[in-house]
């Protein structure tokens, strides 16, 4: 734990300190040293809280970026079940802060413990198995809604961008008028019989269209947040997070690059995991004025 109860007050540990635990009271002692990332630890029993991780240096950088009074947050269900949040916003979102590979089960148990709940997940130990392919348009603009796309396999020997393959939709309706509804909802229907084209075909009016979203390859996946309810964003290390979204209505999987300042501005100001990154206007002035440990204009 970063933080403990000394004199009724939440503080950091120090040299030979001795709090209690904000969840369930019992003694803690503080464990610091040169070798070791300075955390409270409970004196006689393990850590209190099932869902909790033993904290690294990355964990702990993500905290210091929120204000003391959003890390470690207990939060108490109807039920009276208690968990301690890593960190709660003041507008009531939780941000869980996730290093090690969790179950299904896990993973679920806290998305339907906290509900209003953003993943950012470490990304370091994968990185080497998580390739970035080609961008993508818009999928809400035109070009993105009439094009449908394979899915991108990485390949050493072909360039990034020149790696993808696509069919148009009003290609394939002008093609056999007489298949009804032709849409990406009903792709079944449509099967071989459609003409694939690569992405080099229209790459400067994919380029024109694209807001962010690029294809990945994901080879050994942790499965566990490809199928998350609540968002997920992995840190690679930099000033920009990926989350991982839904392109279309096809079910391809794609991430898309948010700027780290962005995620902090909104996490600190919306009040639904689901509002971030959805509104753009100029956050210069709040970013400049924050003491974060990245870089801000990435």
């Amino acid at each position: 734990m970063q933080l403990a109860l000394v004199n009724n007050k939440r503080v950091e540990a120090f040299e030979g300190g001795r709090g209690n635990c904000p969840i369930c009271g019992a003694v803690t002692i503080a464990k610091c040293g040169s070798k070791i990332i300075n955390h409270w630890a409970h004196f006689r029993l393990k850590d209190c809280d099932p869902w909790w991780e033993n904290e690294t240096q990355w964990h702990r950088d993500w905290k210091n970026n929120f204000p003391l009074e959003c890390r470690e947050i207990s939060h108490t269900a109807p039920d009276g079940e208690i968990h301690r949040a890593d960190v709660k916003t003041p507008t009531g979102i939780i941000v869980e802060l996730q290093h090690s590979p969790i179950s299904d089960k896990e993973r679920i148990s806290r998305e339907e413990f906290y509900k209003n709940l953003v993943w950012v997940i470490d990304g370091e130990e994968f990185k080497k198995n998580f390739k970035f392919c080609h961008i993508l348009p818009d999928p809400n603009s035109a070009l993105g809604k009439d094009l449908v796309w394979y899915k991108a396999k990485h390949d050493d020997l072909i360039p990034v961008n020149e790696n993808g393959m696509f069919y148009r939709i009003s290609e394939t309706r002008e093609s056999y008028p007489e298949i009804p509804e032709i849409s990406k909802s009903n792709l079944e229907a449509i099967r071989g019989l459609v003409e694939g084209h690569s992405i080099r075909k229209i790459f400067k009016e994919v380029q024109d269209n694209h807001i962010g979203h690029y294809q990945f390859d994901w080879k050994k996946p942790r499965s566990t947040w490809l199928e998350a309810k609540c968002p997920v964003y992995i840190d690679f290390g930099g000033s920009f997070l990926a989350m991982l979204e839904t392109y279309d209505e096809t079910g391809l999987k794609c991430i898309r690059y948010i700027s780290k300042s962005k995620f902090m501005y909104d996490v600190m100001h919306e009040d639904k995991v689901e509002n971030i990154a959805k509104k753009w206007f100029n956050i210069k002035e709040w970013v400049d004025a924050q003491n974060f440990n990245f870089d801000k204009n990435g």
